[in-house]
């Protein structure tokens, strides 16, 4: 089963993250009728075809999905969107 394993450092904080992890399971929701819930400071999430978790911690959040075979085809669409929410939530990607 193919599998999608982002994790990016930043500097909000824990409550800050759980505040930018919440808006993205509320677009998540509102946009493809995921269901989500907070298991400690992982937000699960599951839909037809994808099923994982987004971790937070004060400096970093890290991104788990599992793809079904019929949602496998679009890894790298959904890895791109991944990583602009990121930005968009956490700020760009530090580089070394």
């Amino acid at each position: 089963m193919p599998s999608i394993d982002i994790r990016r450092t930043h500097s909000l904080g824990l409550e800050q993250a759980h505040a930018a992890v919440d808006k993205v399971a509320q677009r998540m929701r509102e946009k493809f009728g995921v269901d989500t819930g907070w298991d400690d400071d992982t937000l699960r999430f599951s839909h037809m075809g994808v099923d994982g978790g987004i971790a937070v911690s004060a400096h970093d959040v890290h991104v788990q999905a599992r793809l079904g075979m019929l949602v496998s085809a679009l890894k790298p669409r959904i890895e791109n969107e991944i990583h602009a929410k990121l930005d968009e939530y956490f700020g760009p990607a530090k580089t070394p």
